[in-house]
C-alpha cells in the first residue's frame, strides 16, 4: 500500500479559507457590501458586524480604521433607527428613517472610497460621516 500524502504523515493538512474571510481590505470590502445589502435582507448587517468583530485588531495598518468605522456604522445606525421607530408615532420618524438610510448609505460609500484608495478613515469615531 502507497501512502498518498508520504512524507506528510499523520498531520492534516491546513484548511485554507477565502481570501475575504481573513483580515484585510478584502474582508472590509464583503463587510461594507453586507452592510449596504442590509438595507434590503436585514440579516447580512449582522453578519457584517459579526465579521468586523472577528477581525478587529488583527489586520493592522490603514484597514483597523475601517474595521472601528463599520462597527461604529452598525451601533450608531441602530440606535438612530430605533430614535425613528419611536419618534414615529409623531409621524416625525418617518422623516428621520429616511435619513437614517441616506446617513448609512453615504457613510459606506465614503468608507468603500477610502477603501479602495488605500487610504485609513480619517474620523472612524465620528458620529456623522468619518470625513
Amino acid at each position: 500500500m502507497s501512502d498518498i500524502n508520504s512524507g506528510q504523515g499523520d498531520k492534516p493538512t491546513p484548511r485554507q479559507t477565502d481570501r475575504w474571510l481573513e483580515p484585510g481590505p478584502t474582508n472590509a470590502l464583503v463587510i461594507y457590501v453586507l452592510y449596504l445589502t442590509s438595507l434590503v435582507i436585514g440579516i447580512t448587517g449582522i453578519v457584517g458586524i459579526v465579521l468586523a468583530y472577528i477581525n478587529r485588531g488583527k489586520s493592522g495598518g490603514f484597514v483597523e480604521s475601517h474595521y472601528t468605522f463599520l462597527i461604529r456604522t452598525f451601533w450608531i445606525g441602530l440606535l438612530y433607527a430605533l430614535i425613528s421607530v419611536v419618534l414615529m408615532m409623531a409621524m416625525v420618524g418617518v422623516v428621520l428613517m429616511f435619513a437614517v438610510a441616506v446617513w448609512f448609505i453615504a457613510r459606506c460609500i465614503l468608507g468603500l472610497q477610502a477603501l479602495q484608495r488605500g487610504e485609513p478613515v480619517k474620523n472612524p469615531e465620528s458620529w456623522f460621516l468619518g470625513l
